[in-house]
């Protein structure tokens, strides 16, 4: 951890600190197409936007798709994102901006060049960002930013690129070595956001054989890193509670989606307002509330243990072969 300047302000290691955790960074389209190959052939069919659901008689859900195609289906698993068209039918608000902005991207090194496997945090005054290696010739970074509105949507890759560059001008040169080593198609704007599941204000995940995964019930801010794990997660449980169910056939549908609910909501909500609460902190411009992170709250303070410990998520190996 780094102050603007280049000052370090604490170093950690797993090893020295707390030898339960470890740090694995995977490049996003290698974990999806890792995902992918374990399907069937043919069993994605992509560019397919939803336009409407409807239930029939007997109790099947209609997805209509634009271009007047629909499919027919049993159980609906939805995890369409944080726009999830499916969410916004099952009557949950829109995610709400939480007052800070990310560009992010993914630092190319054909030739590969030597970092080391740790992840390097940089902090300024209502700015920050942060580096990691994901491969030996890829570094993933991100630059957080203030700004009171998400503001129009920008997509040109040499103004999000300026714009980065720009609010971390005077940071180390390994940070801004690595944001001009980014491939244009890699460099993305977000408007941060999340959503608070409120216990009995907000609708449960499941509607009749229709459910909701990861960012489409729970999307929540990245300062935690829980975002993309706790939507595997989801995947875990839900998978295991639908697999029990047929194997012994004493639950409905209906049952085992209430039933991942609650065992979800338990450990979601908590995460959500957590990684709310610390990028509040971390966004913070005011010199004061600064000074005292950059000199007592990281150096003294904070411990790896209790900072790591929500990445905690024990389940057994997934077993099919006898459902």
């Amino acid at each position: 951890m780094k102050s603007e300047d280049g000052r370090e302000l604490r170093s950690f290691n797993f090893k020295d600190e707390d030898q339960t955790q470890e740090m694995r960074a995977v490049e996003r389209r290698i974990l999806l197409e890792t995902l992918a190959n374990q399907l069937p052939t043919n069993a994605i069919s992509f560019s397919s936007k939803l336009k409407n659901i409807e239930i029939t008689d007997n109790n099947e859900t209609i997805l209509k798709l634009e271009g007047d195609s629909h499919i027919s289906a049993k159980i609906v698993i939805a995890c369409d994102g944080i726009r999830s068209p499916v969410a916004k039918w099952m009557g949950f608000s829109e995610p709400r901006y939480v007052g800070y902005c990310a560009i992010r991207g993914l630092g190319s090194y054909p030739n590969g060049k030597q970092f080391d496997p740790k992840v390097t945090y940089i902090y300024g005054r209502g700015v920050r960002a942060a580096y990691v290696p994901v491969s030996p010739t890829k570094v993933y970074w991100f630059v957080c930013f203030n700004s009171p509105s998400p503001g129009p949507k920008i997509t040109d890759p040499s103004i999000l690129r300026e714009e980065a560059v720009k609010l971390v001008k005077n940071w180390p040169k390994e940070l801004l070595n690595v944001i001009e080593s980014t491939p244009d198609d890699t460099i993305i704007r977000t408007p941060l956001v999340d959503r608070w599941l409120w216990p009995g204000l907000s609708p449960p995940p499941s509607k009749g054989n229709v459910v909701l995964v990861g960012d489409a019930w729970h999307p929540m801010t990245p300062n935690l890193g829980q975002g993309a794990c706790c939507a595997l997660e989801d995947a875990v449980v839900l998978a295991k509670k639908v697999a029990q169910s047929l194997k012994f056939g004493n639950l409905t549908v209906e049952d085992v989606f209430r039933s991942y609910a609650d065992e979800r909501w338990q450990r979601i909500f908590p995460l959500t307002v957590r990684a709310n609460l610390a990028g509040g902190l971390l966004q913070m411009d005011n010199s004061a509330v600064c000074s005292f992170r950059n000199n007592i709250l990281v150096p003294k303070l904070i411990r790896l243990g209790p900072m790591l410990e929500h990445t905690n998520f024990d389940f057994e190996p997934l077993n099919f072969d006898s459902v």
